[in-house]
């Protein structure tokens, strides 16, 4: 998976590319713990557009993205969820947890 950060005024986009799995919690984590100290940003996404797969340890790392990001005042949303990525957030409830657009 690759992760790409972009930045426009308050708002981050975390774009993640590929399998999203235990595998690449590193890189995760490395896209989005910058984010939590700039003072600038007040919301982040994650755009799922090119993710075709996701596991359970993926849904560990977003609720913990959640928690870290709810820590630090920032709004946390998901973007692009299609396919089988739709049916896994579905089916653990991730629609109450998170904003899906």
């Amino acid at each position: 998976m690759q992760a790409n950060v972009i930045k426009e005024g308050s708002q981050a986009v975390i774009r993640l590319n590929g399998r999203f799995d235990f595998n690449t919690h590193r890189d995760f984590r490395a896209s989005y713990e910058p984010l939590l100290a700039d003072a600038a940003v007040k919301a982040v996404t994650v755009d799922f557009s090119g993710v075709d797969y996701l596991d359970s340890s993926a849904l560990g790392m977003l609720l913990m993205l959640r928690d870290k990001m709810g820590g630090a005042g920032k709004e946390i949303g998901l973007s692009g969820v299609r396919g089988n990525v739709k049916q896994v957030l579905d089916i653990a409830n991730f629609a109450k947890l998170f904003q899906i657009s």
